[in-house]
């Protein structure tokens, strides 16, 4: 890897404000983060932002049956998430929303430079419409029986049971989801963005570094069945920005949401007056710009969003990164289950950073769904991380606490293993580069192995009980606290509260990439006290019964 400093915008997907976050949400900001942390380490520079995604009308209907209006529903909501996301070390640069000044403003002059390039057509489409509430409803607020395999109760896009997609007006016996009132069919003029225009600079994007090969083949479905072009105007009631010039027409959610984006780091901008805002979203910008999302969003992110930046003349994405589902046990989050874990939830019971170093160690830059398999993750992180990572530490620092005052010894002998642990950080490095965050837990893992290995060997117990506080003694425990430190290291982005209570531990700065190059000697250290505690059969059993 080259040294150059590098100066990038990371986003996540930004969490929709209708409800609490769970889980699936948590995997995303974690593996975000871990990247972040990692940049930051190596001495990036790297702005972390995301938001509310505001806008809808399943927000403005939930805020209704709350007795709220819809702004202080988000402005709610998005602190609760907020909350939830902070508990999990997680550490945006700016949380924000789409429902804001900036992002009216961006959204009006990105659909006026649309409208400049002919990207905009009229349509008129035939909506169902609610003849009780006076509104058209979307698909997802129609139900009726399937009219390819007759389910009854399925949504007015797609059956859950055959996996049929159609429009709601096939609905055999539709009935609106808010009033049970049959929808009428009428007709109405909408906005297209005319996405097929940007087909061939898309593929020509696409078949860049910019997204993995997997993505690649899945896109390349949407152009072999013909890009169509896009809807994005909704009719009133609606809760979102209004259309300039258009009578009762706002824009749809997917359009201003990806803009929130620009708007949230335009924000973060204002509070930071020596950043230029253009300079990172104008076309042939230097700087970077990396989104972490789900597999269920790379339509609007590899398709809609960039035409949308290519028509309205601003960067593309560096890159988009795609993670997969959580599932519990092997099966989907599931209310019905006791299944469907919510951050909060898991904050109340277990150590948030356990949950952080098993999501790591099952990330590998691909998008297979991510299993939360509950035995898995206690024997993870009880023998795995703290019975040999942390056991490095436990079973050494007690002997310089003990004979030397505390104080490490001033040389290490055996350079040659510490060299071994040095010389991982370059290969290391390429991993988290890679988000192949499983690699570098196996990498860390293996070189805590040879550690322990090593400890066996010299048995610091046995010396202690037959010489006392020996020069070597010292030497043995202030090398293993040293390779110790250097596995911390490697784990920082990961395990960021860990670090800090070994970085206190060891009385040393905030650990840094280009630490793992200089030994700790001469030192003085804290008394030793347990890091982590290990998860007890107990504690997963009455939290899967609570639940």
């Amino acid at each position: 890897m080259n040294n150059t400093i590098r100066t990038m915008i990371v986003t996540t997907a930004l969490t929709y404000a209708n409800g609490e976050i769970h889980l699936g949400h948590i995997l995303e900001a974690v593996e975000a983060d871990i990247w972040v942390n990692f940049q930051k380490m190596r001495g990036n520079v790297c702005y972390f932002i995301s938001g509310s995604d505001a806008h809808g009308t399943p927000i403005m209907i939930q805020a209704e049956k709350q007795g709220l209006s819809p702004e202080v529903f988000i402005a709610k909501m998005g602190a609760e998430q907020l909350a939830d996301i902070q508990g999990f070390g997680i550490t945006f640069d700016n949380f924000y929303t789409t429902d804001s000044s900036e992002n009216e403003q961006l959204v009006g002059e990105i659909y006026q430079r649309l409208q400049k390039a002919g990207a905009i057509i009229r349509k008129t489409i035939y909506q169902a419409y609610d003849p009780v509430k006076n509104m058209f409803l979307p698909d997802r607020y129609v139900k009726g029986t399937c009219p390819r395999c007759k389910s009854a109760d399925q949504y007015g896009d797609n059956c859950e049971v055959c996996g049929a997609t159609y429009s709601s007006s096939e609905l055999i016996d539709p009935k609106s989801i808010l009033s049970d009132a049959t929808p009428e069919t009428r007709a109405t003029e909408h906005l297209f963005f005319d996405l097929p225009q940007y087909a061939d600079k898309l593929k020509q994007w696409l078949s860049g570094p910019h997204v993995a090969k997997e993505i690649q083949n899945k896109m390349q479905e949407w152009f072999d069945a013909g890009l169509q072009t896009w809807d994005i105007s909704r009719d009133a009631p609606y809760f979102g920005f209004k259309i300039p010039g258009e009578k009762d027409k706002y824009f749809y959610v997917w359009l201003d949401a990806p803009i929130g984006y620009m708007a949230i780091f335009k924000h973060f901008c204002k509070l930071h007056p020596e950043l230029n805002f253009d300079s990172f979203w104008q076309q042939g910008s230097k700087n970077e710009l990396h989104h972490f999302i789900g597999k269920d969003i790379v339509y609007f992110h590899t398709l809609f969003w960039p035409a949308v930046l290519m028509a309205s003349e601003h960067r593309l994405p560096t890159q988009v990164s795609v993670h997969g589902f959580v599932t519990v046990n092997g099966e989907k989050m599931s209310k019905s289950r006791g299944t469907f874990i919510t951050a909060k939830h898991y904050l109340e019971k277990l150590n948030p950073e356990y949950l952080r170093y098993y999501f790591a160690a099952k990330l590998n830059g691909g998008i297979e769904d991510i299993d939360l398999n509950f035995k898995d993750f206690m024997q993870r992180v009880n023998s795995d991380l703290i019975g040999k990572i942390i056991n490095i530490a436990a079973r050494t620092a007690s002997f310089i606490g003990k004979f030397f005052d505390n104080q490490l010894a001033a040389q290490l002998t055996n350079k040659s293993l510490l060299k071994l642990f040095a010389d991982k950080q370059n290969e290391i490095a390429d991993y988290y580069e890679a988000r192949d965050y499983a690699r570098v837990l196996r990498e860390v893992t293996a070189l805590a192995d040879k550690a322990n290995e090593w400890i066996a060997e010299k048995k610091p117990w046995q010396m202690a009980k037959e010489q006392g506080g020996s020069e070597e003694l010292k030497e043995v425990a202030t090398l293993a606290l040293n390779l110790f430190r250097i596995l911390i290291i490697y784990l920082k982005p990961v395990l960021p509260q860990l670090a800090l209570a070994v970085e206190d531990f060891l009385q040393i700065a905030p650990c840094q990439w280009a630490d793992i190059n200089t030994p700790l000697v001469a030192h003085t250290i804290k008394p030793f006290t347990p890091l982590m505690i290990r998860i007890e059969e107990s504690q997963i059993a009455e939290w899967i019964q609570e639940k």
